[in-house]
């Protein structure tokens, strides 16, 4: 097989936060679809959900890109992205999280609510199960079509090593994938430390990745 051109240097390497990149299984299907379907959707409020490096960023990105909207992390949401709202169709809020100004947020709904705008929110978690002081925040997330982002098949597994090394351009054989696939906890975490420290040994070492390699560290990892 051709192997890709392996630079020793630390590079640094732009992720593609496009449609093409983004790979579609079992595990991520019905989100993509959901996200590709509008503005027919049965409601107006979606909830994303699902763990960290699970695809939840890339997915809000084809969405911004294909319909016009704003992006606004939970963290720094303050009372001058109101105006913003207001003149968006489209709002996303991502990383949605208990320590958010829970009366901002509450008119953030009524305003989605008011003027017949589309909200999505992603959490690690579903918002359902968040539980906030005000009492009408909870009952106003009952209102969400929930969309969880499930623990990753092999097949995605397979399509994410094989994008994130050729990124880097380590170069490594199929069957040592498929080696790995098997042996590797099915958590998107997990599978991101396994390619950052595959990453960190071909530096290291100079030279491909082989099977020595990559049972040295999925064997550090279960330590």
């Amino acid at each position: 097989m051709n192997e890709f051109n392996q630079k020793i240097i630390k590079f640094e390497y732009e992720k593609n936060l496009t449609q093409n990149d983004f790979f579609v299984t079992k595990s991520n299907q019905h989100v993509f679809k959901l996200i590709n379907d509008w503005p027919k959707w049965e409601k107006k409020f979606i909830n994303i959900y699902g763990e960290k490096f699970s695809g939840k960023t890339h997915l809000i990105n084809i969405f911004l890109k294909k319909n016009n909207g704003i992006k606004i992390d939970s963290q720094s949401f303050n009372e001058s992205y109101l105006r913003k709202v207001k003149i968006n169709e489209n709002i996303v809020l991502e990383n949605l999280e208990v320590d958010i100004n829970e009366k901002l947020f509450f008119t953030l709904l009524n305003i989605i609510e008011q003027d017949n705008k589309y909200l999505i929110i992603t959490s690690l978690d579903p918002v359902t199960k968040i539980n906030f002081k005000l009492k009408d925040l909870n009952s106003r997330m009952k209102n969400f079509i929930l969309q969880n982002i499930e623990k990753p098949d092999d097949e995605l597994i397979f399509a994410i090593l094989l994008k994130n090394f050729s990124d880097r351009q380590i170069s490594i054989e199929k069957k040592l994938i498929e080696f790995t696939i098997k042996r590797i906890d099915r958590s998107y975490g997990k599978i991101f430390d396994f390619i950052y420290k595959i990453d960190e040994m071909s530096l290291k070492k100079k030279k491909s990745i082989d099977m020595k390699i990559i049972k040295e560290v999925l064997g550090g990892m279960s330590e």
